[in-house]
């Protein structure tokens, strides 16, 4: 008797043993991967979003500083979330009587989210609507933050009486380009009578 049953239990053992090995070989042959698909499984995902005919407002204590259009928009969001605008971009300022004082056009622009700075290149222009001062150049930096343009490339402005300045390793100006510092400047300068401003 007892060895019956210890052999119906070693069957039993035997077939849940196999039941389980059969199993586990399933599920194995069912899970197949390409060893060089495998680094690309590891990679973070990059969520994408898409708009067109964009429209965006800046404000600062409820009133409105900026307002940006574009055609075109691209969000990534990644650690370091950013936005592209690849088909131009034109930005209005606005003094506080809500009056365009400032108009900035590029035809690439790059928000970076976390720094709060905009990047412009390709045929980047900036021109004060009141003082009718242009800047012109390739590339752009924009802190929203501090209302800054700066650069370090060749940059041209040209003032309403036809006067025209050049940056030949770039400049920093407030938005509205009410003053600007050039590094090595070139070109004809107006003085005052009364000597250099301190």
């Amino acid at each position: 008797m007892r060895s019956v049953n210890t052999i119906n239990r070693f069957r039993s053992f035997a077939r849940r043993r196999f039941r389980v090995i059969a199993t586990g070989l399933l599920l194995l042959a069912g899970c197949e991967n390409n060893m060089k698909d495998i680094p690309s499984l590891r990679k973070k995902q990059i969520g994408v979003e898409t708009g067109a005919g964009i429209e965006s407002y800046y404000s600062v204590d409820a009133k409105v500083k900026a307002k940006l259009t574009s055609p075109y928009m691209v969000r990534y969001l990644a650690d370091s979330p950013y936005v592209e605008f690849p088909k131009s971009l034109h930005v209005d300022f606005y003094n506080d009587s809500m009056r365009i004082q400032t108009k900035m056009d590029a035809k690439y622009g790059k928000y970076y989210q976390y720094d709060d700075r905009v990047f412009l290149r390709d045929s980047v222009v900036v021109k004060n609507s009141i003082s009718g001062d242009t800047l012109r150049t390739s590339e752009l930096w924009w802190d929203k933050r501090k209302q800054l343009l700066y650069n370090d490339k060749l940059s041209f402005i040209f003032k309403k009486d036809g006067t025209q300045l050049v940056a030949k390793d770039g400049l920093e100006a407030a938005q509205d380009l009410s003053w600007y510092t050039f590094k090595n400047v070139s070109g004809p300068v107006s003085v005052p009578a009364n000597g250099l401003p301190k």
